[in-house]
């Protein structure tokens, strides 16, 4: 909860020269594309609703913006710096902009026209999914120079694995600034076979419909551990969500075609609660990706006691559920061996958990003011 008053805080003196943790407070921006790219990533979202509750959770007082433009960003700002000047409370100390999306100039305007106020922007791609945003790498190339003209402006990633390259590419220290995810909505399991023969085998292959997301190779997977098992199998994907993926598309209906034991259905596009009922109904997940940063889908799985079979870019999970992303039958062996495993989902609730204490551990470090040491954790 915000807090009443100011009462001693310094108010000649701004966060970013006073740290003080009862006077920090967070703004969480990001941008829905889906106005000029017919596309919804609503993975933003969810990720900054996840971030907030767990921050607020820790004491932190943090507030989420979805804004489609930057004159947005400013006006939000102005009205929260206004009011807080007003009514007495404690200015927004922080803003945190979700993916790179907004211009060099643009950024560097709102550097100078609030310099009481520390921004960042992070990344929320590794390096190779970045390819995904035309801009996305030139605008964060760019964002080295800001980060050196400016004390109220850093980079980030969400995973140590962009930082570290970054940094050793550029030699830019980039601040680690992971998603967190709130472990209040967590289901406890206990002992549980995710699946007893006699039920439909439920496979989940959720995601936007991207190359890199290894969809074909999911299902080719998913085929070769129904037939296996000698079950029905249904595959379920994510549909209407589209970037990039049109061959992933015709590959995907090409390998179940003529298959009597496989059904594919489409969830089509959903909200996150729904989305989460639908991932609860699976027996098990497939997320084999290429390069991730996080993957939300495999958080999700975790808080409704489904495990996910990932690949080696997923790095926070238990490692018996890691297969090689290029390697159909290993997935396929990971996959049948966590269907038979009672405590997989009480592994992976463990391992979101610790996910989640370090990642608040560096998001506390950088608010409070710790960043070169939040860089390096």
């Amino acid at each position: 909860m915000p807090p009443e008053s100011l009462g001693s805080f310094p108010r000649h003196q701004p966060q970013n020269v006073t740290r003080s943790r009862e006077a920090i407070r967070v703004a969480l921006v990001y941008k829905n594309f889906a106005a000029s790219r017919g596309i919804s990533h609503i993975g933003l979202g969810v990720a900054a609703l996840n971030t907030q509750r767990v921050l607020r959770d820790a004491g932190i007082w943090s507030e989420i913006w979805p804004c489609n433009t930057v004159q947005n960003v400013l006006d939000r700002l102005e009205a929260a710096q206004g009011s807080a000047a007003a009514r007495g409370l404690h200015p927004v100390s922080h803003v945190v902009i979700s993916a790179p999306w907004i211009s060099t100039l643009e950024m560097q305007s709102m550097l100078t026209r609030y310099p009481d106020v520390d921004f960042a922007v992070v990344s929320h791609s590794n390096v190779g999914f970045l390819m995904a945003d035309p801009n996305g790498i030139k605008l964060l190339r760019e964002d080295v120079d800001l980060a050196i003209g400016y004390h109220n402006f850093k980079i980030a990633g969400n995973c140590r694995k962009f930082c570290n390259a970054w940094d050793g590419a550029y030699g830019s220290s980039m601040v680690f600034l992971p998603n967190l995810y709130d472990l209040s909505t967590i289901r406890e399991v206990g002992l549980r076979v995710p699946w007893q023969r006699g039920q439909i085998l439920k496979i989940g292959v959720f995601g936007a419909t991207r190359p890199l997301k290894n969809m074909p190779t999911s299902i080719a997977a998913a085929i070769m551990v129904g037939r296996s098992m000698r079950v029905d199998t249904e595959i379920w994907v994510s549909s209407g969500r589209d970037e990039g993926g049109g061959t992933v598309k015709g590959a995907v209906t090409q390998l179940i075609a003529g298959l009597d034991h496989v059904k594919l259905v489409e969830t089509g596009w959903r909200s996150w609660p729904q989305f989460r009922q639908v991932v609860s109904e699976m027996s098990v997940l497939l997320q084999p990706s290429y390069t991730e940063s996080y993957n939300m889908v495999t958080a999700d799985g975790i808080a409704e006691g489904v495990s996910s079979v990932v690949s080696d870019a997923i790095d926070w999970v238990p490692l018996d559920w890691i297969a090689n992303a290029d390697v159909v039958s290993d997935i396929a062996r990971v996959a049948r061996r966590l269907l038979h495993d009672d405590q997989a989902v009480n592994d992976g609730q463990a391992a979101l958990r610790r996910y989640v204490k370090h990642g608040l551990h560096s998001w506390e470090k950088y608010l409070l003011g710790c960043r070169d040491e939040a860089a390096k954790n």
